[in-house]
């Protein structure tokens, strides 16, 4: 490596680097599990029990064991056929250190061993391997027990037999401890584990998923089977809601090497919920799967409900929006050879699922009508009040653009504009109050800081439909704002500001507001909650100061930190502590120095990691029904601390 006229490294041959085997994940690690933070934990684990589900797709599996043992390792082990032993003809080692040891190497490439299957990178028990401290695979196969331990991605051991089992006894066992020099924590939360696992058990009807937490003296069992299958499913998720017809709607079908399953049941919520699964893999960007469905589901409900005149010739069709509203189902597909657009596999495109969705949707879901023509008259009932609400909302919505036009500006009174017209650059803080919002516009960056102060409390939509929000005076002047329509008319390149930030209060109708925002953007713009645009602000929650520092604390646990550090005790008379309620106890500077500010502040980008939790959040907390949400509140009520009243 050598240096040029100009002072800078030259780049020569000796900078092209070749990393071996693992290394390139233990290097890049985010590349392969998507990040190093608890959601990069707990991905680890998903990656080896989605094996043992590949398995039970092959019909070779049908028991699945997770244990999160004391030391914070993991074990998991099935009943399926286990890993091949042999040597790899190709490679002349033991099959079983290939599978992980080198990337890309796993039996769902040929066809031969797996007709189905989620995983085709042949990156899953390598890269966990890679970068686990250490791990320990038993394989049961052939009448032998055979065992090999890896260190950081390497073999320690050879392949040896451990034991003799029966010649039916088979499995594969994988105990593994994720490597605490790559994450930031290594402390699996239980919770996360059984909502994923409970999703998987709920797509493979056959399968028992026991998950066990053996970390504390009392050891928590859970056992997740579920015979319904993704019937019980949609039950679940509509445990909050109500149903319109008791029984959930449920066909399958098979044809030419692909299966399709459909369940769906419609509630009195104004919102769809519809979740599509290929390969037990969430789609949840869709595909050609959800694109027959639709297309199927709004020509049946349309033609019915002309055949029982319902819809008179002289009427117009039902919009698919119309045909969905309430609806919950699950499109789960399964094929040999899914393709699906980049590595994050959330979206399927192979065209012949498209027509076979189609067809078999079209054909089994008129049948369904014709023999249950109380069941289809419910359901053309509540298209039809969608539909006329979506009239009344297309109405509101042509009234304010005229009335828009013929004002002089279309953006809302209130609003603090930033002079700066390029939207990637620009940001705006929807903030709590005209006090907060005063500080806020005179603290901000006038140049890309846009404010926008609201007051009281706003329209909650998850009890309203969309033309009841049109009108609405606390999030008509969001909507104007921001610029980019909402609901089916949104359109992201006419959105003003890419960061959109939410600044309220840290008490309790800061977090309300909050809330109800969150559960507009999340309900009726969620592109822009999809694409990143949503924030949440977060403002400190002490102001520390002892002699003529001052020192601003964003949590407990920073404060925790912080007396530690300086060795300070709490009960030195020196030390004045101030806890704020609220962005008005903060004056312009301190605002934005603390909260506003690019380089100092701290903000929080709102993200759906899991969109079927998200929507039984929102619906527990923002729907009609009292009781959930009254057993959420008390579940949790221990974890709550400093509740300001």
């Amino acid at each position: 490596m050598t240096e040029n006229k100009n002072n800078n490294i030259e780049y020569n041959e000796d900078q092209i680097q070749v990393l071996e085997g693992l290394e390139a994940v233990r290097k890049r690690p985010g590349m392969y599990i998507g990040s190093t933070s608890s959601r990069g934990l707990h991905h680890l684990v998903y990656e080896i029990v989605d094996n043992s589900i590949d398995e039970s797709l092959a019909g070779f599996c049908d028991q699945i064991h997770v244990i999160l043992n004391k030391d914070n390792s993991v074990t998991v082990y099935d009943n399926g056929r286990g890993i091949p032993t042999g040597i790899h003809p190709k490679l002349k080692i033991p099959t079983m250190q290939v599978v992980h040891t080198v990337l890309h190497a796993g039996g769902k490439f040929g066809g031969e061993g797996y007709k189905v299957s989620g995983g085709l990178h042949g990156v899953g028990a390598s890269v966990v391997n890679a970068l686990s401290e250490w791990m320990e695979v038993e394989v049961a196969r052939d009448g032998k027990i055979y065992k090999q331990r890896y260190e950081k991605g390497l073999p320690v051991t050879g392949v040896e037999i451990i034991g003799d089992c029966q010649e039916d006894h088979t499995g594969t066992k994988t105990t593994f401890k994720p490597d605490e020099g790559i994450f930031e924590e290594t402390v699996y939360d239980f919770d996360t584990l059984i909502k994923r696992f409970r999703e998987m058990a709920f797509l493979n009807k056959l399968i028992t998923i026991t998950l066990i937490d053996d970390r504390h003296e009392e050891k928590n069992e859970i056992v997740l089977h579920y015979e319904g299958g993704i019937s019980s499913f949609v039950q679940y998720i509509n445990k909050n809601k109500q149903p319109i017809h008791p029984d959930v709607i449920y066909f399958e079908s098979k044809k030419d090497g692909m299966e399709l399953e459909v369940a769906m049941q419609y509630t009195d919520s104004f919102n769809e919920n519809v979740y599509s699964y290929a390969n037990n893999i969430a789609t949840t960007e869709g595909g050609t799967h959800i694109t027959g469905f639709r297309t199927a589901i709004t020509k049946v409900v349309n033609d019915y409900a002309r055949k029982i005149n319902q819809l008179k010739e002289s009427d117009k069709n039902l919009s698919g929006e119309d045909v969905r509203e309430g609806l919950t189902a699950i499109v789960c597909v399964r094929l040999h050879d899914p393709q699906f657009e980049g590595q994050t596999k959330t979206k399927l495109g192979n065209a012949e699922i498209r027509s076979f969705t189609e067809s078999v949707v079209t054909e089994k879901l008129t049948y369904i009508f014709e023999e249950n023509p109380r069941i289809a008259k419910i359901i053309i009932e509540k298209t039809l009040l969608s539909f006329r609400a979506r009239e009344a909302a297309r109405k509101a919505r042509e009234l304010t653009k005229r009335k828009s036009a013929l004002e002089s500006t279309s953006l809302p009174g209130k609003l603090a504009d930033c002079s700066d017209k390029d939207p990637s650059k620009c940001e705006i803080f929807i903030v709590e109050g005209d006090s907060a919002g005063g500080s806020a516009k005179q603290g901000r960056d006038r140049r890309f800081q846009a404010i926008l102060p609201l007051w009281g409390k706003m329209l909650n939509v998850e009890k309203a439909r969309e033309d009841k929000v049109y009108g609405n005076d606390k999030l008509s002047p969001v909507i104007m704002a921001l610029g980019a329509g909402f609901g089916d008319e949104l359109d992201l390149s006419k959105l003003r500001y890419h960061k959109v930030i939410i600044m309220a209060d840290a008490d309790v109708d800061g977090s309300h507001i909050r809330t109800l925002l969150l559960t507009f953007f999340y309900r009726y713009m969620k592109p822009l909650v999809d694409n990143g645009h949503i924030y949440i602000a977060q403002p400190p929650l002490y102001k520390v100061k002892k002699g003529k520092e001052e020192i601003y604390v964003y949590n407990d646990r920073e404060l925790a930190k912080l007396m530690k550090e300086r060795n300070w005790d709490r009960e030195d008379k020196s030390i004045t502590m101030q806890r704020f309620k609220g962005l008005g106890e903060m004056n312009a500077e301190q605002l934005w120095e603390t909260t506003m500010n690019p380089e100092t502040r701290q903000i929080l980008k709102v993200d759906v990691e899991n969109p079927v939790l998200t929507d039984e959040i929102f619906t527990i907390l923002m729907g009609e029904k009292v009781e959930p949400r009254k057993e959420f509140i008390q579940k949790h009520a221990k974890s709550v601390h400093n509740l300001d009243i």
